[in-house]
């Protein structure tokens, strides 16, 4: 069993930073058992951001709307900025860092494919969405992904979106292989190179 990590909170971004910090909850970061000595108010967000470093996880507009912050909690997509550390108790978080450590989960390897990213901000929780609709779901149509993936994306990717989960769903039911996304397990500076698009000519 993987140690018990006890993290206080310094500051939090949040309406709550004149009450006294002494809540101890304890719960599941990416299969690892955390204690976070916070105010039981403070949004998950801040805590996975500040007290983890868990910087994946994105703020975006702090209201639940632009899903930015996406993470899984007990296999369902949950926007991280509209929960609290205190209602997270015995619960497992997964954050886009633990999603696949060697980048192998069809649906990072079907972004890369699909060169879904444009600035890239909002994609980590498109990402957690993503897998967590594909955990329920391997094969989506598109009416199924629109329904499921809320998130908003300035740069207006969703085209490909759709086309990256489609075939992301292709990759997990065996009816598919990528070859154009990284292959896993390869150092994160060798990853460009990989795919032939992002590699520069000579």
């Amino acid at each position: 069993m993987a140690p018990s990590i006890q993290l206080v909170g310094l500051h939090c971004r949040t309406a709550f930073s004149d009450v006294t910090i002494g809540f101890m909850t304890k719960f599941t970061v990416n299969d690892r058992p955390v204690q976070y000595r916070m105010d039981p108010e403070t949004p998950l967000l801040w805590a996975l951001r500040d007290a983890s470093n868990l910087t994946g996880t994105k703020y975006g507009c702090g209201t639940g709307d632009c899903g930015a912050c996406m993470v899984e909690v007990d296999g369902e997509a949950i926007r991280s900025c509209l929960v609290t550390i205190g209602e997270m108790e015995g619960r497992f978080v997964t954050t886009i860092e633990a999603l696949s450590r060697d980048r192998s989960h069809p649906v990072q390897q079907a972004w890369a494919a699909e060169n879904v990213p444009q600035c890239g901000f909002c994609q980590s929780g498109m990402i957690m969405a993503a897998a967590v609709l594909l955990k329920k779901n391997s094969n989506p149509s598109k009416s199924e992904i629109d329904e499921a993936i809320t998130n908003i994306c300035r740069c207006g990717t969703y085209p490909r979106i759709r086309e990256a989960i489609q075939r992301a769903g292709r990759v997990a039911r065996g009816e598919a292989v990528l070859s154009s996304a990284p292959p896993p397990g390869i150092d994160p500076e060798d990853a460009a190179k990989a795919v032939p698009a992002l590699t520069p000519k000579e």
